[in-house]
């Protein structure tokens, strides 16, 4: 679902060709005309509408932009996560961004699969295809950073989350041997980390490392959830306790 029309900064003021997807979805799926008005922003830039000037003998399209509004901020939360499967990341990728998370960090780890590391989704543009879809369907011109790291020690040794001062909630949302639950964590309004293993798992050894690093190991729940169901629960679960739902 296309909620808003997103243009490149480098595409402000050309003309769309007629077989770009935007013109189509205008033309085709919302029976656009000349003269009548959409949803647009710049990515990265401001939102606002976008008008249909004209539509040319060779199908393409002119428009005008009309952006006066900053896009929602994103939201204070960085989720790391071990390599899912190709066809889950590209799911992953496109419904943490469609929540508004701040930054995803994927991670080799030592039960996950080798080869879901060199997917071609981190090379082909297919990542970031994602992510632009997600801020399109929540109607945003802003998508999460997204970083790769070998494992879980360069991540932990790296800590990106200290770019920005403050406190930081720290959590591992992991079913094992938990010390307490993230349904149970009072609200706080701070920046959130979430570190989450891949389809097998965290080991032991990782498990050591993420409490030695200060990450608590929090339930969400008695049910085994598959890598990208416990992206997105642990992700509202955040937003509910930083206040950002309320």
């Amino acid at each position: 679902m296309v909620n808003i029309i997103l243009f490149e900064p480098h595409e402000a003021g050309k003309s769309l060709p007629k077989r770009d997807e935007r013109t189509v979805h205008l033309l085709k799926v919302l029976h656009k005309k000349p003269g009548d008005s959409f949803d647009a922003g710049i990515l990265g830039g401001h939102l606002g509408t976008g008008r249909i000037e004209s539509i040319s003998s060779d199908g393409a399209l002119t428009y005008s932009l009309d952006l006066p509004m900053d896009p929602p901020p994103r939201l204070p939360i960085r989720i790391a996560v071990g390599f899912p499967r190709p066809i889950q990341l590209r799911r992953l990728l496109r419904d943490l961004s469609n929540l508004g998370l701040l930054a995803v960090d994927l991670m080799g780890t030592d039960l996950g699969e080798k080869s879901y590391r060199d997917t071609k989704l981190l090379t082909d543009g297919g990542a970031r295809a994602a992510l632009i879809e997600g801020a399109v369907q929540a109607r945003d011109t802003t998508i999460p950073s997204l970083s790769t790291y070998p494992n879980l020690e360069a991540w932990l040794e790296e800590q990106p989350w200290k770019k920005t001062p403050g406190d930081t909630f720290l959590i591992a949302p992991d079913n094992v041997r938990p010390v307490g639950a993230m349904a149970n964590l009072p609200i706080r309004q701070c920046p959130v980390v979430l570190a989450i293993g891949p389809e097998r798992g965290w080991s032991d050894r990782e498990r050591d490392l993420l409490e030695t690093a200060g990450f608590a190991r929090l339930s969400l729940g008695k049910r085994a959830l598959r890598t990208e169901t416990a992206c997105v629960a642990a992700a509202v679960l955040a937003m509910e306790k930083t206040g950002e739902l309320r």
